[in-house]
């Protein structure tokens, strides 16, 4: 479990890609202090284990299911991205729950600057936007944020300065892709109300029903 509050930015030192799976190794600095084999670490929001470290990488396999579900193809060697290790028991938490689960891609729309901060436009999958509540949380390549608004074909969210400083949102332009992991309890509430509308109407009584259970 994460909170989506990014610790460092790495920077992507190589991708080794096999027929459908690959091999990431990160350089960077704070997430090292204490990071061992088997360890989660949230790749712009995506979760991954470690497989090998060194002093100033680490390395981690990704999965087909990951590529074909998340923005890192369009990543190449010196890209910069979001890092955060597993929360702490006990640890702040300065975010929301973060599964490091990532449900899709969104795009950046448009960049606005309002007073100190920008405001991101996301275009996205409606399947995503469903799980997209106004003033609800949602993670951004990682990053905890606050939904702004939402509308049938995309959504907005705030960034103030140290979060674009601390991210690689200060890399960010028009058109490029960012990995959407929505609310986690929202997906809960989402599939309970979903099976429970689906039970309801199964359990229904009609005509057919009736006829099919042998009354006439």
């Amino acid at each position: 479990m994460f909170t989506g509050i990014i610790e460092e930015t790495g920077t992507i030192q190589q991708i080794r890609y096999a027929a459908a799976s690959a091999l990431l190794t990160v350089a960077c600095k704070k997430v090292l202090e204490d990071t061992k084999i088997g360890d989660s670490v949230a790749v712009n929001g995506i979760c991954l284990t470690v497989v090998a470290t060194t002093g100033t990488t680490f390395t981690a396999d990704v999965m087909a299911e990951t590529l074909a579900k998340t923005a890192l193809q369009q990543l190449g060697n010196g890209s910069i991205v979001n890092l955060e290790r597993a929360m702490a028991a006990g640890g702040r938490f300065g975010g929301h729950m973060v599964s490091g689960h990532i449900d899709g891609v969104g795009t950046i729309l448009k960049a606005k600057e309002n007073d100190i901060a920008v405001i991101y436009t996301i275009g996205a999958d409606q399947e995503i936007l469903d799980g997209i509540v106004k003033k609800g949380s949602v993670a951004l390549d990682g990053i905890s944020l606050t939904v702004v608004d939402s509308t049938e074909k995309d959504f907005s969210v705030s960034l103030i300065p140290h979060t674009r400083d601390a991210t690689n949102f200060k890399k960010k332009n028009n058109g490029d892709l960012v990995n959407v992991e929505t609310d986690v309890i929202g997906k809960y509430v989402k599939k309970y109300l979903k099976t429970s509308d689906a039970r309801e109407k199964s359990t229904e009584i009609t005509m057919d029903f009736l006829g099919a259970k042998g009354f006439f």
